[in-house]
């Protein structure tokens, strides 16, 4: 019978070894995990802080209204400084008092008709006449060629300097578009790259949140795996030594343990993990009676499910507790005291 003691002792050992080893490498995996998770928070919330506020591109902009200038000083009537050709009516007049002094000259000295001097002088008069008027022409025409000449000037100014104003408003315009578009550009590129970093440490702290939940998974089968493994190999040393006489040998009740409670406080089952749930979910008329030398809150407490154990015990919420000292078990939190101030037990 020591012989089999000893097999089940060892078998439990190496079974206890096995998954205590995988539920730390899960751990150690989940922590890992834990803490890249917070690291690509913070920056997250770094690359938000840092982005850049919204700009108004056209904020700058002003009017071009004083590149226009009034063109109307430069304008002017041509043709009021006019003058009438008064110079070929008085050499006119002039020829003709000559004229007809000489005609009087001409009679007195040679005795003529008065006949022959009118003739005479009237034939200069006209020739006279015949000169003055082309010469009055030619000053009409000038005068109109010269006014044409200074309309032309006046408006081939008044085109360029239009034309001036034009190019000034439109690089203007130009100009102001152009910054207003850069600054459009800066901010869109910006932005877009601040986007893809958010978005590739968003995917990053997915990524280690789901490596945290599929170590935690890792753990919890680790766990479960080795109470399945103390499971059987309690029904295969029950069997070798002989049923309930075996039982009472190795210090159980003869019918056995009735409820996870009952085999974590029944003599010589010394396993510190509080395997029936310390999840505050799983309790009911849970009471603060006094706080341990750590300053962990103690309660007492019964379970709502009677199958984990009845009557009331005493121990901690899992949610106030170190999270090292914390195992997840198919969604519920399990206690390993051994890492706390405080024991589990039924009162």
């Amino acid at each position: 019978m020591s012989f089999a003691i000893v097999v089940v002792a060892g078998a439990v050992v190496a079974t206890a070894v096995t998954g205590i080893v995988a539920s730390e490498e899960a751990e150690d995996d989940a922590r890992g995990a834990r803490n890249e998770q917070t690291r690509q928070q913070r920056k997250i919330d770094q690359l938000v802080e840092d982005r850049k506020e919204i700009q108004n591109p056209f904020s700058g902009v002003t009017s071009l209204s004083y590149l226009a200038t009034d063109t109307t000083k430069n304008m002017g009537n041509v043709y009021a400084s006019l003058g009438v050709a008064t110079g070929a009516a008085e050499i006119q007049m002039e020829q003709t008092d000559m004229a007809l002094a000489n005609t009087l000259d001409t009679l007195r000295q040679t005795g003529a008709s008065a006949g022959g001097a009118t003739a005479l002088a009237q034939a200069a008069l006209q020739s006279k006449k015949g000169v003055a008027a082309n010469i009055e022409q030619q000053e009409l025409t000038n005068d109109k060629l010269r006014a044409q000449g200074e309309e032309k000037l006046q408006m081939t100014k008044m085109a360029e300097q239009q034309r001036l104003q034009n190019v000034a408003i439109s690089e203007g315009q130009r100009t102001q578009t152009a910054e207003a578009q850069g600054i459009m550009y800066e901010f869109e590129k910006e932005e877009a790259r601040t986007n893809m970093d958010l978005n590739r440490a968003a995917g990053l702290q997915d990524r280690a949140l789901q490596m945290e939940a599929d170590a935690n998974a890792n753990k919890s089968a680790a766990y479960g795996g080795m109470m399945s493994s103390f499971g059987s190999i309690g029904s295969g040393a029950l069997s070798m030594l002989g049923g309930a006489g075996g039982a009472e040998a190795m210090g159980m009740p003869a019918d056995g343990p009735q409820t996870f409670g009952e085999i974590n406080s029944s003599p010589g089952w010394d396993d510190p993990i509080d395997w029936t749930g310390s999840d505050r979910r799983l309790k009911k008329n849970i009471k603060k009676i006094r706080k341990s030398a750590s300053g962990l809150n103690i309660y007492s407490f019964e379970y709502i499910d009677e199958s984990y154990g009845k009557g009331a015990y005493e121990g901690v919420m899992s949610d106030e507790i170190p999270a090292e000292a914390v195992i997840n078990v198919n969604g519920y939190d399990r206690v390993d005291y051994s890492k706390i101030d405080v024991e589990f037990k039924k009162i």
